[in-house]
């Protein structure tokens, strides 16, 4: 019985030291996303117009696209409580568990005032029905040379963020939100 307890003793010295003990726990990116969900932004600005916003599903994420119609605009995109208009405050409600308040430092009008970007319906930007994350796409409004949209998206998910050069000396800000985490 002395040995039992010697071993018992032994054994309960080596866990305490930490000598032998599991493996930590590591879970797999999902698709190899390591983006993460905190603000992005890039302090760039330009008086080139929005002229469409897009949208696409994808494996791992759904995409949106706001093309500008010359060189690349900055961006200030964030996870929000709700996105309000510039100028008023009035709450836009957008469909989903979280928003995006998407701030692209490029205007939707000419260096003359006329607008350049006149979408169908400001509440629906594009149609995002059976997409994975996106619930509602909206534009927010454009004011002094910057224009908000709001991305209504299924929970708060990891984002990212990037501007594409092309075609020509146009460009393309895409926000990428992934599925899951």
């Amino acid at each position: 019985m002395k040995k039992f307890y010697a071993w018992l003793a032994a054994l309960a010295m080596v866990l305490a030291f930490g000598l032998i003990a599991p493996a930590p726990a590591t879970a797999a990116s999902y698709c190899g996303i390591t983006w993460g969900s905190l603000a992005k932004s890039n302090s760039s600005h330009t008086s080139a117009p929005i002229t469409d916003v897009r949208s696409g599903k994808h494996s791992c994420f759904d995409r949106m696209v706001i093309d500008i119609d010359g060189g690349g605009a900055g961006y200030y995109v964030r996870y929000v409580t709700a996105v309000h208009e510039e100028g008023s405050g009035r709450v836009v409600p957008l469909r989903g568990a979280a928003d995006l308040a998407v701030t692209v430092k490029a205007p939707t009008y000419d260096r003359y005032g006329h607008a350049v970007y006149r979408p169908a319906n400001r509440n629906e930007l594009t149609n995002v029905t059976g997409y994975s994350t996106f619930r509602q796409v909206a534009l927010v409004g454009s004011f002094e040379g910057q224009t908000t949209l709001g991305l209504g998206v299924r929970a708060r998910l990891p984002f990212r963020v990037f501007v594409l050069s092309g075609p020509g000396t146009d460009s393309r800000l895409v926000i990428d939100v992934a599925h899951r985490w």
